[in-house]
């Protein structure tokens, strides 16, 4: 039951799902969840950590870069089927369309100068 529960909390949210939905296509870097967001980096971190903790995603640390990714098969059930529902039923809403968009430029920028850009704001 636990499970379900900190999957329905981490549905809860627009921001994690639009993370869920960005994450689709591959990994990314703190820096670039927080660019396709327009958060601040720790409002960003929390909706992460409550990701991380339904394991709905995995994490990586690359020197001083924080790296997601959504999560892989060892991930329980109840995480892989809220990943695949989010992603069946979100697929063509309109914030969606428009954040695939915004991932596109984000992704074209290089990743070292976002980050380093945030950190200075």
């Amino acid at each position: 039951m636990r499970d379900i529960l900190y999957v329905t909390k981490a549905l809860a949210d627009g921001s994690r799902l639009r993370v869920l939905m960005a994450l689709g296509g591959g990994e990314l870097c703190v820096c670039q969840i927080v660019e396709l967001l327009q958060l601040a980096p720790s409002t960003v971190s929390k909706h992460m950590s409550i990701l991380r903790q339904a394991r709905l995603v995995e994490s990586r640390k690359d020197g001083r870069w924080m790296y997601y990714r959504l999560a892989q098969r060892d991930a329980p059930k109840a995480a892989r089927e809220a990943i695949a529902w989010v992603r069946r039923n979100l697929a063509q809403s309109p914030q969606m369309v428009q954040d695939r968009r915004k991932l596109k430029v984000i992704l074209a920028m290089d990743p070292e100068e976002l980050c380093k850009g945030q950190c200075k704001s």
